[in-house]
């Protein structure tokens, strides 16, 4: 194997969705054999980086990609992901992609099957072949054996543990001809530490094959443990490539979330004797941010961020708090009222109020006017805007015209009138309309969640203006869920950062960006060796 081929170039890449520029100017060189990390917060661009290498449709259905890609020295086009499989280019996703009720060797071989002809076959044909189990269980046992672990080709899928099947989409991979490229996206996500150290043995195993690896991680250890080289990309932006000699974990952390905090001035009226909700042992059960034990205190008067990165529990606080999943712990507010978990109305009755991070799916009756969508969750749990006459009752529609038509004014939702559908309202004016809908409850305590996802750089100033006005001038306790570091940095008193569901530590906004990266990774008490108080 010559370890100094260089197999894989991408030059001058970047990508533009719908007038947003996500990716500029990537460059990357990969020798045969290396493994190659590529770190980056949420939003960073590593996703797209990868989809262009494999040729999704998302990135040919919108326009293309700049710069070019070569393999082995020649310029490719790569606009399928067959197309990328043939150019020996394989990627194990987060997801599995295994079908239960096969057998590995079926799912390693799965539209590779190997034929034999047959007495039928000869006469009719070769599409009337029989399948050689023989072989394919042959080449499958061959592909597990190269990985190291003891499982057997004929064993399904059903009932495995998650690490092996990690092994089995991996052996998988390893099994196409002519593999010389393999992409591993959060491989370790998934899986426990032991299968997640077994795992990065069988990436060692891959590379000392001559197979060069691309390993898409937030987890600084691993990077420090196997990986050659690394790059760094922030905004869509390579910051940095290092040689893992020449770095460490506390410049990677820093490499990762550093940028420029644009503060926005506010008046801070933080009453830090008085607990105006205290979380203990939360835990809920939210697919994909999964909330595993949380303690956390939150001061009267304050905003407060929750921080982390996908997948990690941030997004689940709120929504197990609000009722929306299945939650256990205790949630106490003002020191004496538990509350009841499991049930929104009560979460509503006690004065809290939820912006949901799926502003279309949760947050909005899309073909709803603006005016109704404001009036609706205080109507239905306050019974705000309804006139009684005797067993009648009738929607006070006048009351919710001027009610809205003030929200209007005051939010500046940018619209033709507040009976227009809400459909047809760009995104940073549907933020708008949520925002109004909670504050309509008239909340001592706000939760919103990713409050400026999908919208411009002008709305979303906006929202955050909104926000710290209504802290300033009502006194309102904010806790706001983002997945904008930057963002939180900017507006909040507190950020507790949220790692595989359980809190890492709080940190004030102008902390280092070491500190946020470590323990956005995961690697703050192991590094430092601390604990970090809630009520820092």
């Amino acid at each position: 194997m010559d370890r100094d081929k260089i197999v894989l170039e991408m030059n001058n890449i970047g990508k533009v969705y719908y007038g947003t520029r996500v990716l500029k100017d990537i460059n990357l060189s990969i020798k045969a054999g290396e493994i190659h990390a590529i770190l980056g917060e949420n939003g960073a661009g590593k996703s797209t980086l990868m989809n262009i290498l494999f040729g999704m449709p998302v990135i040919h259905s919108t326009g293309g990609f700049e710069g070019e890609v070569l393999i082995d020295g020649s310029k490719v086009d790569i606009n399928s992901p067959f197309k990328a499989m043939k150019e020996g280019i394989g990627m194990v996703h987060q997801e599995f992609m295994l079908i239960p009720g096969y057998t590995i060797t079926e799912n390693i071989k799965l539209n590779r099957e190997i034929t034999k002809p047959n007495p039928i076959s000869r006469v009719l044909g070769n599409k009337l072949e029989t399948l050689d189990f023989v072989q394919m269980d042959k080449d499958a046992k061959k592909a597990i054996k190269s990985l190291d672990i003891g499982i057997d080709e004929w064993t399904k899928i059903a009932g495995l543990p998650v690490g092996y099947m990690q092994f089995v989409e991996i052996a998988r991979e390893i099994d196409k001809e002519n593999l010389k490229i393999l992409v591993f996206d959060e491989p370790t996500a998934v899986l426990t530490e032991s299968e997640a150290k077994n795992l990065l043995q069988a990436m060692k195993l891959i590379s000392d094959s001559g197979i060069a690896i691309l390993f898409i991680t937030h987890r600084l250890d691993e990077v420090m443990e196997i990986a050659d080289n690394i790059t760094v990309l922030r905004d869509g932006q390579m910051v940095a490539n290092r040689k893992k000699e020449e770095t460490n974990l506390v410049e990677l952390a820093q490499l990762m979330v550093g940028r420029e905090i644009e503060k926005v001035e506010r008046k801070v009226n933080v009453d830090k004797s008085s607990v105006v909700m205290k979380i203990k042992d939360l835990k809920v059960a939210m697919p994909g941010e999964e909330v595993k034990g949380i303690d956390l205190d939150i001061f009267k008067g304050e905003i407060i961020g929750i921080g982390g990165l996908a997948g990690q529990g941030k997004i689940g606080i709120a929504n197990g708090i609000m009722g929306l999943y299945p939650s256990s712990g205790e949630v106490v507010i003002n020191n004496d009222t538990t509350l009841k978990l499991n049930n929104p109305k009560e979460s509503i009755a006690k004065g809290l109020a939820f912006v949901s991070e799926d502003r279309r799916g949760v947050g909005l009756l899309l073909d709803t006017s603006i005016e109704l969508n404001i009036a609706v969750t205080a109507m239905q749990n306050n019974d705000k805007f309804l006139k009684k006459y005797g067993p009648f009752t009738q929607l006070d529609t006048t009351g919710i015209r001027n009610h809205a038509l003030g929200f209007k004014k005051e939010l500046d939702i940018r619209c033709t009138g507040v009976d227009q559908i809400t459909r047809r309202l760009s995104g940073g004016n549907q933020q708008k309309v949520c925002i109004a809908r909670a504050l309509t409850l008239e909340p001592n305590i706000l939760f919103v969640s990713e409050p400026t996802r999908g919208i411009d750089i002008g709305a979303k100033k906006l929202v955050l203006d909104t926000l710290v006005k209504l802290n300033e001038e009502l006194g309102m306790t904010i806790i706001m869920t983002s997945s904008e570091l930057a963002e939180l940095r900017s507006v909040c008193d507190r950020i507790a950062i949220i790692c595989e569901g359980k809190l890492e530590g709080i940190l004030k906004p102008d902390d280092s960006d070491a500190d946020f990266g470590l323990m956005m990774a995961g690697e703050y008490k192991k590094l430092v060796g601390e604990e970090v108080s809630n009520n820092e």
